[in-house]
């Protein structure tokens, strides 16, 4: 891992401030994911908690982190049977304290764009395999966002995820890059990260006008945001893709 070493948010509060904003900035244009119930009631308090948990990969020459990850201990009865709620599943079991954790779930990689087509996030990927194995856990399992699915909002998960391209590599670049790093999928997160909100709040982060009910494709978003006209609120329901790692060797 020559030029990076790899440090986390409890190791300084110099460490902590530079990956907050890092982790800001590259998902500034997604911020309607901040308003899942999971998010707005237990992020902020885990981040702080499980310090030791949030990945920072430093640059040796600079001493500023170049790709950060966030992650939190939790309880897992099978990574092999994951539910269809993924990110907001991870953050709700890891806000309950009364089961000891046994898995490590991923949140988000956060590159910013100048340090992007590194192989970084893989080095952060596999500093999560490192932690999971340091304590024991079973392994690590991530509700991947597959990047390029923003393209394709109206294509269904499950079709997307079989995709090939011209070489019959799997289409998305990051479902190829956890597959490159050994992770294995094992299923669909259908129900991810959900939003529901006044259609005044999706006017707001769109700067659409909803005037009839139906589905509409969002900047960013992997599926589109189902608007009820009669009921006043737009609902997101992000797919993701659960992919399992064991534990590093």
């Amino acid at each position: 891992m020559g030029g990076y070493v790899m440090k986390t948010r409890a190791d300084s509060p110099e460490l902590k401030r530079a990956a907050v904003a890092i982790e800001q900035s590259a998902w500034n244009a997604l911020g309607y994911l901040n308003f899942t119930r999971a998010h707005y009631l237990h992020y902020d308090e885990l981040q702080e908690r499980f310090a030791e948990f949030q990945i920072c990969l430093v640059d040796e020459t600079t001493g500023y982190p170049v790709a950060v990850g966030c992650a939190v201990p939790f309880y897992c009865d099978d990574p092999s049977r994951l539910p269809a709620e993924g990110w907001d599943w991870i953050v709700e079991s890891a806000g309950r304290s009364e089961v000891a954790p046994n898995m490590l779930g991923g949140l988000g990689i956060s590159v910013p764009h100048v340090h992007r087509s590194k192989g970084l996030a893989r080095l952060v990927i596999k500093a999560m395999r490192d932690l999971a194995a340091e304590c024991g856990f079973r392994g690590v399992v991530i509700p991947v966002r597959p990047t390029a699915k923003a393209k394709h909002p109206h294509v269904a998960m499950s079709d997307y995820v079989g995709w090939k391209d011209d070489g019959g590599r799997p289409y998305d670049p990051w479902i190829r890059s956890h597959l490159a790093c050994g992770g294995r999928i094992v299923g669909e997160a259908s129900r991810s990260m959900v939003v529901e909100e006044p259609i005044a709040f999706w006017e707001a982060w769109t700067g659409k006008t909803f005037e009839v009910s139906g589905a509409y494709a969002i900047d960013g978003g992997l599926a589109p945001v189902n608007v009820d006209v009669d009921r006043g609120v737009g609902r997101y329901v992000e797919p993701n893709v659960w992919f399992a790692y064991e534990a590093a060797a």
